[in-house]
């Protein structure tokens, strides 16, 4: 086992960063035959967890299932923490840390069975993928390090984050970058999201989510007919936003997701309200778009009220605001990505999403996001399948770029 520290100087551990060194180190070639032999335990291991139900703001079984299987993993300083993460380390030979992430939650809502059916060779179950193939690689990468022996220089955080997906607002991950001492201490972010290798995520898409309600005196169809209709002014907003102008770069979107009011066809209803998602790649397109929603309600409220008889209440809430943020192309996380997709023959292109990497990179921390291996389809969707085969060429992909961000370290000679 490599030593993680020494008090003699002259017999401190080296740590071994090149991909040359590393794909030649004994515990690589330790850690490659892991994944071999692990292929049915990952597979089941996925299983599991994907049928434990974990939809945003409901994830404390999953998580208590990652924080079990971190402990049966050899992984140190387990805990969850007061927003739901489940966490653990691996202390290394130094005081800088190397954060693996994948988020836990998924977008099957509560109440929803699910069971993992095979399907000539598929996984198939709403979030097999998205994120059991993430949650999945992360323990697989955790219990290759743990069997073949191999420490690090900077300590690894491994990271089963909540509140990813929709009105989440990645509050896991901005709970976890909320501690200055954590962001001094990170060198670079690998968030595990789904399968694809063949993309590397270096820019996160900003997005504002809001909740708009209209609020009126309701009455019947009839007899109070002439009152103001709360589904009116929505109606009369959507129409006005959809005339707002997109441009195609930056590239913005602006989606009406939700709506709802009204508790029968012969009732002027009392309240309706709906859901609106704003993104860009530019932060003033998305200041520009939140001016627009607000102008559209207002207008809209005011049409309205001038048409018919009563008042309108109209509130506007924020419901999630993820920060636009880039990873400059100098970045060192990039350059080894890279460069291990050149060793490994793998052709990847880089995109812009919304993970959970736009957290450490609004703060200037390296990150990236990217799947874990194998392949999958139809994700967010009750048709939601994954393929497994592949999934060892994904791992030994992530743990290459770990290791060559946390530095191998080997016990030094002599």
């Amino acid at each position: 086992m490599p030593a993680f520290r020494t008090t003699d100087p002259s017999a401190a551990p080296r740590a071994v960063t090149s991909l040359a060194e590393i794909v030649e180190h004994p515990a690589w070639r330790r850690a490659v035959r892991c994944f071999q032999e692990q292929r049915e335990w990952l597979d089941q291991t996925q299983i599991e967890l994907t049928e434990i139900s974990a939809p945003t703001f409901h994830e404390s079984a999953r998580a208590d299932y990652i924080a079990a299987q971190f402990r049966s993993l050899g992984m140190r300083m387990i805990r969850i923490d007061s927003s739901g993460n489940a966490l653990a380390e691996k202390p290394g030979a130094s005081n800088e840390l190397v954060v693996v992430a994948a988020h836990l939650d998924t977008v099957v809502p509560p109440g929803v069975p699910i069971t993992v059916r095979r399907d000539h060779g598929r996984l198939c179950a709403p979030g097999i993928s998205d994120n059991g193939a993430g949650l999945a690689a992360m323990l697989g990468l955790i219990a290759a390090i743990d069997k073949s022996g191999i420490a690090t220089d900077h300590s690894l955080l491994f990271a089963a984050t909540v509140g990813e997906e929709g009105e989440g607002d990645l509050y896991g991950m901005r709970h976890l970058f909320s501690r200055p001492e954590l962001c001094r201490r990170t060198a670079g972010v690998f968030v595990l999201d789904g399968s694809s290798t063949a993309h590397i995520t270096v820019a996160g898409i900003g997005s504002r989510r809001f909740q708009v309600e209209i609020k009126g005196p309701g009455g019947h169809s009839w007899s109070d007919f002439g009152r103001v209709n709360p589904i009116q002014v929505l109606s009369n907003a959507i129409a006005e936003l959809s005339r707002v102008p997109l441009p195609e770069n930056p590239r913005t979107s602006l989606n009406v997701g939700m709506i709802h009011g009204g508790t029968a066809v012969n009732a002027i209803p009392e309240s309706a309200w709906m859901k609106v998602d704003l993104r860009s790649t530019r932060a003033e397109e998305i200041e520009r778009l939140t001016e627009a929603t607000e102008a559209a309600v207002r207008a809209a409220v005011r049409q309205e009220t001038e048409r018919a008889r009563g008042n309108l209440d109209a509130t506007i809430t924020t419901l999630g605001d993820r920060p636009v943020a880039d990873l400059p192309e100098s970045a060192r996380i990039l350059a080894t990505m890279q460069e291990v997709d050149r060793y490994l023959g793998n052709r990847s292109r880089l995109e812009r999403s919304s993970t959970d990497a736009n957290i450490p990179l609004s703060l200037g921390i390296e990150a990236i996001a990217t799947g874990g291996g194998g392949s999958s389809g139809d994700a967010h969707t009750l048709q939601e399948w994954f393929d497994p085969r592949g999934r060892e060429f994904g791992l030994k992909r992530l743990l290459l770029a770990i290791l060559m961000t946390a530095g191998l370290v080997e016990e030094a000679e002599g």
